[in-house]
């Protein structure tokens, strides 16, 4: 069997590099829509809707890159598809904006860190795939913890159980209809379905006098406006990182994001989070733990039967 080639190592370094930007980014994203006080979830959600889709269309301008189009236009069932991911993903974007610039940033940390458990569940109830042991007991330590939460915090936790569905279910949608499409083709079709309600959202706070684009100063404007190119950017790296690293290498990367965002909300914005919320995330990490467990070792067991195969197979070139 031959050794790994170089180019492939360094591909698989390349795309663990992305990861890591991508994820760091993202974990980032609190003291950026911080720093977008004193805008509304809406208004920020309307600004990122379009400053995104015009940055799309200038890099496919640039890069004359319009081909698909037609493809997307005629396959009525992919359309329906990306504009249900466009709804999913604002839900997504909008109440994770509300949290941050609420002061709850740990709530939407709790609600990424609760993602992969609800992917999994979705796996089993929708897509009927079967679980292994770990997974099962994954599931079920994240429900344990979802009940814990909302019995201890005396409330329901909304911004973290509809940013964990919210996103789950987009990315299913996206397995499921979005496949053939890369990042930035699906990215321009779906801020396309959301611009005209962004549109809407703007005029609506202009007619209330709630706007505050152009009127708290350059430094205001110009965040709202980097808005599309914050967010296109993680979305590029990670497209980029997928097709270079292992699944379950990304799996582990992804833990960055909320890590980043609860120690931001804590320590830097100052965020008090209760002893009953930290029993709460103490028992999503022992979930986390049973699935990082899990994709490890299917992890190794897709590596040896790979090997298998390659030593099996006549046509493989001798060291």
């Amino acid at each position: 069997m031959s050794p790994p080639l170089a180019g492939d190592a360094a591909e698989l370094r390349r795309g663990t590099a992305y990861a890591f930007a991508a994820y760091g980014i993202w974990g980032l994203f609190p003291l950026y829509f911080h720093a977008l006080e004193p805008s509304g979830a809406f208004e920020i959600l309307a600004h990122r809707i379009l400053w995104t889709l015009l940055f799309c269309v200038v890099v496919l301008v640039v890069r004359r890159d319009f081909g698909w189009v037609a493809s997307v236009v005629h396959r009525p069932k992919l359309l329906a598809g990306l504009t249900l991911a466009a709804l999913l993903i604002a839900a997504n974007w909008v109440v994770y904006v509300l949290a941050v610039i609420t002061g709850r940033t740990y709530a939407a940390a709790l609600g990424y860190f609760l993602n992969p458990i609800v992917t999994v569940g979705l796996g089993v109830f929708v897509l009927r795939e079967r679980l292994r042991p770990l997974q099962w007991a994954a599931v079920t330590v994240g429900a344990v913890a979802a009940v814990y939460l909302t019995v201890a915090g005396g409330e329901f936790p909304w911004i973290a159980v509809t940013l964990a569905f919210s996103f789950a279910f987009y990315g299913l949608v996206k397995k499921k209809v979005g496949a053939s499409l890369d990042a930035m083709h699906s990215l321009t079709v779906e801020t396309l379905v959301l611009a005209p309600v962004a549109v809407g959202v703007l005029f609506w706070l202009a007619a209330k006098g709630s706007t505050t684009f152009g009127g708290h100063g350059a430094t205001h404007m110009t965040l709202l406006v980097a808005a599309g190119v914050v967010t296109a950017i993680p979305l590029l790296f990670f497209a980029a990182a997928a097709r270079r690293i292992p699944l379950v290498t990304i799996g582990l990367i992804q833990f960055l994001t909320p890590m980043l965002q609860l120690l931001i909300g804590v320590v830097l914005l100052d965020e008090h989070v209760t002893g009953a919320l930290w029993v709460g995330f103490g028992i999503v990490w022992i979930a986390l733990l049973l699935l990082t467990i899990d994709s490890l070792r299917q992890g190794q067991t897709n590596r040896r039967n790979n090997r298998a195969a390659r030593e099996g197979d006549p046509t493989e070139p001798c060291p």
